[in-house]
């Protein structure tokens, strides 16, 4: 690799994530119109017309876009899938990310000018066959989450000009590189086809049968054992980031998480912009980004297999729950203008709720009759005398469910975010 900065790549569920994750410091994002997507509920976020509102945000702030059309489609499928890749490419997107050999052939016909990245669900583990698709025109290759970072490495040396992408952070399938069908048999949902129903995630009863009297019993499992049997832990390698970029093997470092909270976009892109920032500058510290980190709903972390070899590990399962609270709570948004916020928990008056800043802003302490912005420690807060929508009526208190804007006793930056700390961390 040459001595540019990895670059850092954040799901984008929608327009506004893809808007905060680009404000929170990713380099590119990722995205799909639904068609062909392995994240139909996240592509159905976005139109055509969105999806290109989304491509030429982003390219006003320098940074890029890659469109996922990694299903795995039927022969019934094929023509339009001709059309679709067709018209992908019109949006100008700067990469297609691809899983099938025959889609990136096909691709490469209908769309030569666009790079293709190819899927970590293509399961590539060595060089042998990342040299197959490098001669088929890919440029990047998304490798298998099961690789080593030694075999990252080696794939690099065998070809120093392919471009290695790896997945750093977010969900974690217990099925080989995602390549599942629980979901299929059990609702009739396709996670090949991008509509993975996460039946891997369920609370599940284990019973024994004995067909010779056909008696059926329950397994006695002991408390909270054997309940999620196939939950797998959420990847986390931010305090593996120094290793991995001395390495000088990978490109780019992946988040997962397109159908996740807008704060998972925040945080998540603004913890690793920090990680790899501060890697640059020699002032790496894994424990600021993993309290960051730890802030967001999760399912217990894990470093998965990138550091140790899947049989060297013994906690990659969480088998208590399917997935945490996470440690705050998000109560604000702040609108376009600047000058209010949205809400999207509850707020009170006369409390003190922390900001959570996209990258790189710099706030100003401001009070006047709505509230005041200052700063506690190295943390800003805002605080609320009173709570007034635009129209200027004033309010006790306002819930999520409420969509007037609430006025700022100061500007903030666009995507800013309010939040408080949960009293308590409920289990969902």
């Amino acid at each position: 690799m040459d001595n540019k900065k990895v670059e850092l790549l954040s799901p984008a569920g929608n327009l506004e994530k893809l808007k905060i994750a680009i404000k929170y410091g990713a380099d590119a994002v990722y995205a799909g119109v639904s068609h062909f997507s392995l994240r139909i509920r996240a592509g159905k976020e976005f139109t055509f017309e969105t999806f290109k509102e989304g491509i030429d945000y982003a390219h006003a702030h320098g940074k890029k876009v890659y469109a996922t059309i990694n299903g795995f489609p039927f022969n019934s499928q094929i023509e339009l899938l001709k059309k679709h890749i067709a018209t992908m490419a019109s949006l100008e997107p700067d990469g297609f990310i691809v899983a099938a050999p025959g889609v990136v052939k096909l691709c490469r016909e209908i769309a030569p000018q666009i790079d293709i990245h190819l899927s970590t669900q293509a399961n590539v583990l060595n060089y042998l066959d990342a040299q197959v698709f490098w001669d088929m025109g890919v440029k990047r290759i998304v490798v298998a989450r099961e690789i080593s970072l030694k075999d990252v490495v080696e794939i690099k040396k065998h070809l120093p000009d392919m471009e290695i992408e790896i997945f750093v952070h977010g969900s974690m399938c217990f099925a080989y590189s995602g390549r599942c069908l629980v979901s299929a048999v059990q609702m009739g949902r396709v996670p090949n086809r991008g509509s993975c129903a996460n039946d891997c995630r369920f609370e599940y009863t284990l019973y024994a049968v004995n067909e010779d009297h056909n008696t059926l019993f329950r397994l006695e499992e002991e408390p909270g054992v054997g309940t999620y049997i196939f939950n797998s832990k959420d990847m986390n390698l931010a305090s593996h980031i120094q290793e991995i970029l001395d390495s000088g093997a990978v490109d780019s470092l992946k988040i997962e998480g397109r159908t996740k909270s807008p704060y998972y976009a925040a945080v998540t892109a603004k913890a690793y912009r920090s990680a790899i920032d501060d890697y640059y500058d020699d002032k790496y510290d894994a424990d600021k980004y993993q309290r960051e980190l730890h802030t967001t709903k999760n399912r217990g972390f894990t470093d998965a297999y990138l550091i140790h070899r899947p049989f060297e590990k013994t906690d990659s399962q969480n088998h208590d729950y399917a997935l945490s609270k996470g440690s705050y709570e998000v109560t604000g948004l702040v609108t376009e203008d600047e000058e209010h916020f949205l809400c999207k928990y509850k707020v009170y008056p006369n409390e003190d709720i922390e900001i959570f800043t996209p990258t790189g802003e710099v706030l100003e302490e401001a009070e006047n009759e709505i509230g005041k912005i200052f700063k506690k420690g190295d943390l800003y807060y805002i605080n609320f005398k009173k709570i007034l929508t635009e129209t200027n009526k004033e309010l006790e208190s306002v819930h999520s469910g409420n969509v007037n804007k609430i006025k700022l006793p100061g500007k903030l930056p666009y995507l800013t975010m309010f939040r408080v700390e949960n009293v308590t961390e409920i289990i969902e």
